[in-house]
């Protein structure tokens, strides 16, 4: 499920079922034309390797012929199926693509699966048209950019997309000053239930909610602080920014206290002290409703 508003550059929200957004920056395809050819070049490389490899070990048998029959055989294999297997198995990469931190999910955000993968790179020779001496991709250029994800065909018909993998923010445990935020942290349940999308959104805007005004916190604050009054039977005077900042803390601090080597929020094993790692190409996540998210 995707917002309805028409992005205004190359990132692009999609909104899961849960109400979790992320936020993805599309790779064009002049961006994506670099690392094509980075592919291109390794499998030129490979394949000239090869050819030596059979070429001469056949040679010296007396059968040249058949090194090079093998020799096709493996060039075909790799013109047809190198992008669709490293993308399968590389998590949506090839070594052109990691290399300039590109990464092909699905249209949902989700990871690509196997049929996904080689479909899109099948059907690659349609977008490569017209092929005149050498493939010109006139037809996939001209599809990409008529699509407001820069999405070529074989992309369309395998429901994918290729995004930009920015660097990941790293943030530390941060600690909650406000003594009736903690005060209110001590009334909820011993078992208060925290989701991990929850726990993230709360991660999200208590690092943040500094750089907001009062009334811009309150704003971003009510659409999970009303939720989560009424589930926690609090009264509707309660400040929604405090509400957040105690679940945060009873969340990541209150019941940690006590514990010699405090788990981060996030997965991973970081340790209070040290920056902990947010989810990959998704530095803010953040839990919102169709009308409104978190500024960016």
């Amino acid at each position: 499920m995707t917002t309805g508003s028409a992005p205004i550059d190359t990132r692009v929200e999609i909104v899961t079922p849960e109400n979790i957004a992320f936020q993805y920056r599309l790779a064009g395809p002049f961006r994506r034309l670099g690392a094509y050819l980075l592919d291109v070049l390794i499998r030129v490389t490979v394949a000239f390797i090869l050819f030596l490899v059979f070429v001469f070990s056949t040679g010296f048998a007396g059968i040249p012929g058949f090194g090079v029959g093998v020799w096709l055989i493996v060039w075909f294999a790799m013109d047809w199926f190198y992008g669709g297997v490293f993308e399968a198995f590389w998590n949506g990469q090839t070594p052109g693509k990691h290399m300039l931190r590109l990464r092909v999910v699905s249209d949902e955000g989700q990871p690509i699966n196997g049929l996904q993968a080689v479909l899109r790179n099948l059907l690659r020779a349609a977008d490569a048209q017209p092929a005149l001496v050498i493939p010109t991709y006139m037809l996939g250029l001209v599809t990409a950019s008529a699509s407001t994800r820069f999405q070529r065909l074989g992309d369309l018909a395998a429901g994918t997309m290729v995004i930009v993998e920015e660097p990941q923010r790293h943030y530390g445990m941060a600690r909650v000053n406000e003594p009736e935020a903690i005060r209110l942290a001590a009334d909820f349940p011993a078992n208060l239930p925290i989701s991990r999308g929850l726990a993230r959104a709360l991660s999200a805007y208590v690092q943040r909610r500094q750089t907001f005004p009062w009334q811009r916190r309150a704003e971003i604050a009510k659409h999970v602080g009303e939720p989560m009054r009424v589930k926690l039977g609090l009264p509707p005077g309660t400040s929604y920014d405090l509400l957040l900042c105690a679940l945060y803390h009873r969340a990541f601090i209150a019941d940690r206290v006590d514990e010699p080597e405090p788990i981060s929020p996030f997965a991973g094993g970081s340790r209070p002290n040290e920056p902990a790692p947010v989810a990959a190409g998704n530095p803010w996540i953040n839990v919102i409703t169709p009308s409104e998210s978190l500024p960016r």
